[in-house]
């Protein structure tokens, strides 16, 4: 009978050191893992293009705009009246000087030349007759055969024919000048406009009458624009002692200057309401490319040649009113830098302030840095083209991020999953012992 109940002690006894050692080892394990340091994703460091600041002799050059305009227009007016009866031309068609453009009837103006052809001959016979008669008489004068008053009538009569002569011969000029008149001729080789009065039509000549079309010259061509005052003491003046100065030309669709030229005449004076002068440049057009009345954008240059900081446009950025670059240094560090910019020269931008020749700035990838952040730096040249908007280049970065990003998570998930099994053991067993 006491066998019994001591059995049933040591179950309870053994059964509580059981709980005791659960307890402690879950206990145990719990302190382990709140004790195990966290692990902590990789810190990614961005790879951005970094180039070197170029430091190069340059001239300066001062930027306008103006409009293209021909050497040569002419205004094509009909300086005969008639019916037009042949237009020679297509229109915005190029054509040499002497080409015929329009024909007006000449018929009316060769029975005008032959009528006058007519009266000079007739003028040219009498003429003839009257310069016999009178050397007749000048025979008989010194026999005294002929009275001095018939000898001086005979004399004005041979006089009077020869005139008579010359108006015939001045007619007869005039019929076939307006007889060619009739054939109206290109004055200066260069593109036509269209026929503003075609086939058929009767025209009027003189000033007054609406123009036939128009005519412009091709190469070269001018460039005309307003110089401010400072320009032109500098640089533009220059001229008037034979230092020709250097102008570039580029048209509304191009980044650059694809033309250059010299200026051709600068104005007597300057507009006092505006501070400006008015300047010609002159430019070949062999390839008719220029227009005239196209908007043209026109530099100037002849500054002494200097040293200057060059920069990609790629690489500024801006803040409120300010520009800025973001500098690398030699531990590859970025720090945010203000800088003064100046004018383009190619395809760079001059730095007047902020910069040093030599420091490395970010050229591509400014959205990706912060100041004070390391980074990855990229090497490449100054202005080479790799240096494309952040904008191009932000989404792929990105992506690469966060394909990085996930996979860290992956990796970190399948890490902890079998330390939460580890945990979750202890606590079974102890369910079941209890």
């Amino acid at each position: 009978m006491s066998v019994l109940p001591l059995s049933r002690s040591k179950l309870a006894v053994a059964a509580l050191a059981v709980l005791v050692i659960a307890g402690l080892g879950t206990f145990g394990a719990i302190r382990v893992d709140a004790r195990a340091p966290a692990q902590s994703a990789p810190t990614i460091v961005p790879e951005v293009d970094v180039a070197t600041v170029v430091q190069k002799t340059i001239t300066d050059w001062q930027t306008y705009s103006g409009r293209l305009q021909a050497v040569e227009k002419v205004d094509v007016r009909p300086l005969v009246s008639g019916t037009i009866v042949s237009v020679n031309f297509q229109d915005g068609a190029l054509v040499k000087k002497g080409d015929v453009l329009f024909v007006i009837d000449p018929r009316p103006y060769q029975a005008e030349v032959d009528r006058t052809a007519a009266q000079l001959a007739a003028a040219q016979s009498r003429a003839g007759y009257a310069q016999s008669d009178w050397e007749r008489a000048q025979r008989l004068i010194g026999d005294s055969a002929i009275a001095k008053r018939d000898y001086d009538e005979k004399q004005n009569n041979a006089r009077e024919a020869t005139a008579n002569v010359k108006a015939a011969q001045a007619a007869l000029e005039a019929a076939q000048i307006n007889l060619g008149y009739t054939k109206i001729v290109a004055p200066v080789a260069g593109r036509v406009s269209r026929a503003e009065i075609t086939l058929g039509n009767v025209v009027n000549a003189g000033a007054s009458a609406a123009p036939l079309t128009t005519l412009v010259s091709v190469s070269p061509i001018y460039a005309e624009f307003d110089a401010d005052e400072q320009t032109y003491l500098q640089y533009i003046s220059q001229e008037k002692n034979d230092s020709k100065v250097p102008v570039e030309l580029g048209l509304a669709n191009e980044t650059g200057y694809s033309r250059k030229g010299t200026i051709q005449s600068v104005d007597n004076r300057l507009d006092t309401s505006s501070g400006t002068i008015r300047v010609r440049a002159r430019f070949d057009n062999t390839d008719g490319a220029l227009v005239p009345g196209l908007y043209a954008r026109v530099k100037v240059g002849g500054s002494e040649p200097h040293s200057a900081l060059l920069i990609d446009d790629a690489a500024i950025g801006t803040d409120q009113d300010k520009k800025f670059v973001f500098v690398v240094d030699k531990d590859d560090h970025v720090a945010y830098r203000e800088i003064q910019l100046g004018d383009l020269q190619g395809n760079l931008r001059v730095v007047k302030g902020g910069l040093h020749a030599g420091d490395r700035i970010v050229v591509n990838g400014t959205q990706r840095v912060r100041p004070g952040a390391q980074i990855r730096a990229h090497m490449v040249p100054m202005g080479d083209g790799n240096a494309s908007s952040d904008a191009n280049n932000a989404p792929a970065a990105d992506d690469a991020q966060a394909e990085k990003q996930a996979q860290l998570d992956g990796s970190k998930a399948k890490h902890s999953e079998p330390q939460t099994q580890a945990q979750a053991q202890p606590r079974t067993k102890a369910r079941k012992d209890s």
